[in-house]
């Protein structure tokens, strides 16, 4: 996918060094926007293995409102893991013991996500992330945001306001404690022609890590409200603030560039689904992902 790559190009060739809340260091731009047809393929990058189970489940997870790693773990997505992780390690007074990504620390993450699978009571404490996507998706000081943006959408196409916000002021140092506050803090749709754009507003993005997370989630949340709305995908729209590279993500990121682009693979969603509630694994299928082999690196916590 072309727009990546100019992305990460742009970043390296323009991008100025600034440190961060996790201490790594990045290369940072502020301000880019990318645009991609969905009617040209499904765009989850070729040039790595994308794992895109983790993203339908956590799209699933968002939709539901849910806010606790559990069911994620449960399902194989170990995406969130790291920051209530380290929260109960600090909580508890363990963290002197096991050093941020030391071989240590990765063996009792394993212990962590045990017992959050297994233990209800446990989860119930320590795999909630506090009031973050799915909350406010939801449950935006008593306004479900995802049913109100889709009732608008089919009974006023042409409206300006067809937004969800995660970005609420009052929660974000709840969120904080075991979580990160919102990144994508903003979406907006659009229709015209008979199709359904989408634009997302990201205030901060792990070029690297996330924004290929990024890019396959919302142009599926697209392609799903499309359906249960009557309508074809159209364009997905991403704008970034701080877009930036980690220090120990640029190597990997020069790998990717050097390897050629194959075809987008196709995503099929189960035409019987029309709420966007109903919604479960199975009824999504992906074909033709041809992708390179993944390139690891580390998250920044």
């Amino acid at each position: 996918m072309r727009q990546y790559h100019d992305l990460l190009q742009h970043i390296l060739d323009q991008g100025i060094r600034k440190e961060d809340r996790t201490g790594t260091g990045t290369i940072s731009v502020f301000g880019y926007q990318m645009r991609m047809n969905l009617q040209d393929g499904f765009p989850l990058l070729t040039t790595k293995k994308v794992h895109y189970k983790s993203i339908i489940h956590e799209l699933l997870w968002f939709l539901q409102g849910d806010t606790n790693i559990r069911y994620l773990v449960q399902n194989g997505v170990n995406i969130w893991n790291d920051w209530p992780y380290q929260h109960w390690l600090e909580a508890n007074g363990l963290a002197g013991q096991f050093p941020k990504y030391s071989p240590e620390w990765k063996d009792k993450m394993k212990d962590f996500v045990e017992r959050v699978k297994s233990d209800e009571a446990f989860a119930r404490q320590w795999g909630a992330l506090g009031p973050v996507y799915g909350h406010q998706w939801r449950d935006f000081e008593g306004v479900d945001q995802i049913s109100k943006v889709v009732e608008d959408i089919k009974a006023k196409p042409d409206s300006r306001r067809l937004i969800v916000s995660a970005w609420n002021p009052k929660d974000i140092p709840v969120m904080v404690k075991s979580g990160l506050p919102p990144c994508h803090v903003l979406f907006q749709f659009y229709v015209a022609e008979g199709r359904l754009s989408c634009q997302l507003y990201q205030r901060s993005a792990d070029a690297f890590l996330g924004v290929p997370f990024n890019i396959a989630s919302y142009a599926l949340l697209s392609m799903m409200v499309a359906q249960v709305c009557g309508l074809q995908p159209g364009d997905f729209v991403h704008t970034f603030g701080d877009v930036h590279l980690y220090s120990n993500h640029i190597e990997q990121a020069r790998l990717q560039l050097s390897r050629d682009f194959r075809p987008l693979p196709q995503m099929h969603l189960n035409p019987a689904v029309k709420d966007i509630f109903s919604f479960r694994y199975e009824d999504f299928e992906l074909r033709g992902y041809d992708p390179h082999p993944a390139i690891r690196a580390q998250v920044a916590v």
